[in-house]
């Protein structure tokens, strides 16, 4: 019974998925017979007045300190339950290493609780650093395996520790372990 309980907790913990946008715009392209050259494009409308002026800055967006964030892509060779030292940077934050496996608990014997990935990082820099991970597996074809993110619940990686991250894989995970190549990202929020 606990091998379905603890699965069954996971998943009441995570988000409900976005609504999707109230109005989407479509939009089509004309049909050109054979043998027709395409048409240009119209000339866009000059804008009204009313269009004209800049929106309006809202107070709750006057307060928000806008910054770039940090960002790191990069592509790795997979290995399977093996420890894979990477040795990548992104602004401080060193990307120590990762090990993708089945997550198992000793006390529950031959029970899985999912595919994960677990990345270890050390902050450098003398600052805070508040990381997400994004890691995406392909076969040799390149095909898509499985996916998988998180971070720091509450905080960031204080300056000079090293902590580590639990990235769970859902639902599409059964060829991540026969997989040839992954592409970690990284995005630092401060």
């Amino acid at each position: 019974m606990l091998n379905y309980l603890l699965p069954a907790l996971f998943l009441l913990v995570q988000d409900p998925a976005p609504a999707p946008p109230a109005t989407a715009l479509a939009v089509e392209a004309p049909v050109v017979p054979a043998g027709q050259e395409t048409p240009a494009a119209p000339a866009p409308a000059a804008p009204t007045p009313a269009e004209a002026k800049p929106a309006a800055v809202t107070p709750a967006a006057k307060g928000k300190d806008l910054k770039p964030l940090s960002f790191l892509s990069q592509e790795f060779k997979f290995r399977w339950d093996q420890y894979m030292a990477l040795g990548a940077e992104v602004d401080g934050l060193k990307i120590n290493s990762i090990f993708f496996n089945k997550r198992t608990m000793p006390l529950f014997k031959g029970a899985e609780f999912g595919t994960r990935a677990v990345v270890e990082v050390t902050n450098t820099s003398s600052d805070t650093r508040t990381p997400g991970f994004a890691v995406a597996v392909f076969d040799a074809d390149n095909r898509l395996l499985g996916v998988a993110s998180g971070g720091p619940k509450i905080g960031g990686v204080s300056a000079g520790a090293t902590e580590t991250f639990d990235l769970s894989f859902h639902q599409v995970v059964e060829r991540i372990p026969r997989a040839d190549h992954f592409i970690l990202a990284v995005e630092l929020t401060n």
